[in-house]
């Protein structure tokens, strides 16, 4: 099945990483994993993981406002504690924690007035599940901490009774995310552990798509996935087809209180910029508090992102991946009809902005945001070999805080010279 259309033109998507971890604000599962914090610590968390501010309206009202279409949340992760109701394990935030109720579904409602559409992440790895093989970690600095790895199983056997028992509670669960909550997107992870054979990926596909025909899945489904994700730092090349780029706001995935190390809203403006113009999407990560509420902090950077996105969204939604590399000295996007670049300045330009290989004539040049038309004219040019184009630098006035983006409207479609010149 093709890849649905809205993924593409999103842009922006919010990952939430919510969950037990968030009451001491630990890493999540893999603070116990690598032995940083005790199992038995860790899972006390349960006790105090109350969402009790839990309001995903606000959630959704502000990622509209940041320009987001879709978001993710972690409903369970490698943990194995999951944020809903399920039937198939007891370990989940209904009947083991103060939360009491079920987090999901409320999330996708509220998304869902908000016109954004669902991400759901599920790990396909659970490391608190007993049917899942636990091992101690060689580098743990005491042996009471439960790891889990199926690629050095104890022993060095495999239990294939224990591993057909865990792939159907993984299925079972995945049946009800799909049935009860019909999500546009599935973000698996935890996929590292085993081969794709061994997850049954093929099936585990089949029924997701028997049930949700439109859903997407990443490419934690391994051949089955529709879209890559590079994580925490935008590509030097653009991955082949639909991508995403998954970024923290801070330097984690959930809250960690002692994490400050934010990125400025310029940063995320220029990482947005860029991810775009090479025609991926950003999802960028928050990570709520255990009471459910985003700190100030993120909120704001979120805010100031949307702000940005609102006063340049026609550079934003409806593009594509802009000119190649080499042509403009930052990202750029092209309209869908490919008659309109839009170029993107992180710096005040001064005096001109130069554009290489463009054969197709310009008509008219403005300054996305205000407005204001810019001269332009070409110099040189050699037979096949198209001049420089130079753009009048905008004014001060007319000069974003954060990227100034202008709009290049062109006589036809676009159409760039690749060569190395006449020799």
């Amino acid at each position: 099945m093709p890849m649905q259309p809205w993924f593409s033109d999103a842009k922006l998507g919010i990952f939430l990483h919510y969950g037990i971890y968030a009451v001491d604000g630990v890493a999540e599962s893999w603070s116990f994993y690598s032995g940083d914090v005790p199992h038995e610590q860790y899972m006390k968390q349960l006790d105090g993981f109350t969402a009790s501010a839990y309001d995903p309206k606000a959630w959704a009202a502000l990622f509209a406002r940041a320009g987001a279409k879709y978001a993710v949340l972690t409903a369970r992760h490698h943990d194995g504690v999951a944020l809903w109701d399920t039937a198939h394990s007891s370990l989940n935030v209904v009947e083991r924690t103060p939360a009491g109720r079920d987090l999901v579904g409320p999330y996708a409602e509220a998304l869902r007035e908000q016109g954004l559409k669902v991400g759901l992440y599920y790990s396909h790895s659970d490391w608190n599940h007993p049917d899942y093989a636990s091992v101690v970690h060689p580098d743990a600095p005491n042996d009471d901490v439960r790891t889990n790895r199926f690629v050095t199983p104890e022993g060095g056997v495999e239990d294939l009774e224990a591993w057909a028992r865990y792939v159907a509670y993984r299925d079972a669960q995945v049946g009800e995310l799909v049935s009860r909550y019909r999500p546009d997107l599935l973000w698996f992870d935890g996929e590292w552990e085993r081969s794709e054979e061994q997850w049954r990926m093929r099936e585990l596909s089949e029924q997701i798509l028997a049930g949700n025909p439109e859903t997407i899945l990443n490419a934690r489904m391994l051949s089955y996935g529709d879209y890559a994700t590079p994580e925490q730092g935008v590509p030097v090349e653009a991955p082949d087809g639909p991508w995403e780029l998954c970024l923290t706001v801070n330097d984690s995935w959930g809250f960690q209180h002692r994490d400050d190390n934010h990125k400025s809203v310029r940063q995320l403006v220029r990482i947005f910029a860029e991810t775009i113009g090479m025609g991926g999407n950003l999802l960028l990560a928050v990570g709520p508090r255990e009471d459910g509420t985003i700190t100030p902090e993120q909120s704001q950077r979120l805010e100031g992102l949307g702000d940005w996105i609102a006063r340049h969204s026609q550079a934003v939604y409806g593009t594509v991946a802009g000119l190649p590399a080499g042509h403009h000295y930052g990202p750029s996007t092209l309209s869908a009809d490919r008659r309109t670049l839009y170029l993107t300045c992180f710096d005040a330009p001064r005096e001109t902005i130069g554009i290489r290989g463009l054969r197709t004539p310009v008509e008219k040049i403005t300054v996305l945001g205000t407005g204001t038309g810019l001269a332009h004219h070409v110099t040189g040019g050699l037979h096949e070999v198209p001049g420089l184009l130079w753009i009048d630098a905008p004014q001060a006035a007319d000069v974003d805080p954060y990227a100034t983006v202008l709009a290049v409207e062109l006589a036809g479609e676009l159409d760039v010279y690749r060569g190395t010149g006449r020799t």
